[in-house]
């Protein structure tokens, strides 16, 4: 991004701060001083762009992955896109895909799967279909703000409540109590288990990494909540970032397992494809004086690059720093005994009956 472009001040209510270009786009943008410097004073006032969000009907709503550090083998999207804003979203660069830009335009320019319960009981009906565990809303928060006006997160859930097909769900949104009928249900039948993604247990770091998402202590809240329904519960201290929050490491856990987790992980930040470029953009509006430090112990532990994308080292990086982090992890896991979530069943999908054209008598 050349110096015309580059954003002069933070966003409110926003992650990042400008439109940073994706890697597909066909047309770029660039500011051209012409002579009166009027390109730096436009810039100078931060732009503040409303959510847009577009209705539209997919053609197929089970995504599906190999991946040998993921734990599931099949996930559900409801939407693209996150008004969270999380400044470190490793989905930021799906974006690009839509000649959308990874920075603004991931958490203003959303997309709303309108028919995605009707896809997928289609695609629960198929006769080859194998049944295992849905992770929903991987890619993008399935109760980031717009789902109060959608509803389609619920609707997806009726469906898998319907004919008994597991599911887990990771969200930073304390929203998720709003279908506590349905999750205290199928918790009961061992159908369901839900993480709650907690970065940090400063509201102010929060505020400035994850806008638009639940504050910490209503996470935790909504945590304790669904544990005491029964709902098996988790946290992920994601992503861990050197120099940000990566000192709160054992105090997440610690909060998380008095409101009722009872399993934990964590992630080390990732920044694949244009992610760089917002993070690096953030880091120097946020926190100037140490975003090179910052940088540096994230190359330490990517083999010298900003990112690495290898299996097995994504996740958890390598080197002294990433190791520490492990230890330091593992340490405090072990100390507040936590275990794992009780694995959920698959043994009891009965798929769907696919809709007759001729509709039905009984």
């Amino acid at each position: 991004m050349d110096d015309a472009r580059k954003a002069q001040a933070p966003i409110k209510g926003r992650g990042a701060a400008s439109y940073v270009d994706g890697r597909y786009a066909v047309t770029v943008a660039r500011g051209e001083d012409d002579g009166w410097g009027s390109v730096y004073e436009d810039l100078a006032e931060a732009p503040h762009p409303d959510t847009r969000v577009t209705e539209e009907r997919a053609r197929s709503i089970i995504s599906r992955n190999d991946s040998p550090d993921i734990g599931f083998s099949q996930s559900v999207n409801p939407y693209r896109g996150c008004e969270h804003g999380c400044v470190y979203c490793f989905a930021r660069p799906s974006h690009a895909y839509l000649d959308l830009s990874p920075g603004l335009d991931f958490e203003t320019r959303l997309f709303a799967k309108t028919n995605a319960a009707e896809r997928l009981q289609a695609e629960l009906a198929k006769p080859g279909y194998h049944c295992a565990p849905i992770a929903l809303g991987i890619n993008t928060d399935a109760y980031q703000p717009i789902e109060r006006r959608y509803r389609i997160t619920r609707s997806l859930i009726e469906v898998l409540d319907a004919c008994s097909h597991p599911f887990s769900l990771i969200t930073k949104n304390a929203a998720v109590t709003r279908d506590l009928d349905l999750f205290a249900a199928m918790a009961r039948r061992r159908l369901v288990s839900v993480y709650f993604s907690v970065t940090t247990l400063d509201n102010k770091l929060s505020a400035r990494m994850e806008p638009r998402a639940a504050a910490p202590h209503a996470r935790l809240k909504a945590m304790r909540t669904l544990h005491e329904a029964g709902v098996p519960v988790g946290v992920m201290v994601a992503p861990v970032i050197p120099m940000i929050n990566d000192r709160e490491i054992e105090h997440i856990l610690e909060a998380a397992h008095e409101h009722g987790a009872g399993a934990a992980g964590y992630v080390l930040l990732r920044l694949p494809h244009e992610l760089k470029q917002v993070w690096r953009e953030w880091l120097q509006l946020h926190y100037p004086d140490r975003a090179e430090h910052v940088m540096s112990l994230i190359r330490q532990m990517r083999g010298g690059k900003d990112y690495d994308s290898a299996f097995g080292t994504r996740m958890r990086g390598e080197g002294p720093f990433a190791q520490l982090i492990a230890q330091r992890f593992a340490k405090a896991h072990k100390r507040l005994g936590f275990g794992r979530l009780p694995a959920l069943d698959s043994a009891q999908f009965v798929p769907p009956r696919k809709p007759s054209p001729q509709g039905e008598l009984f």
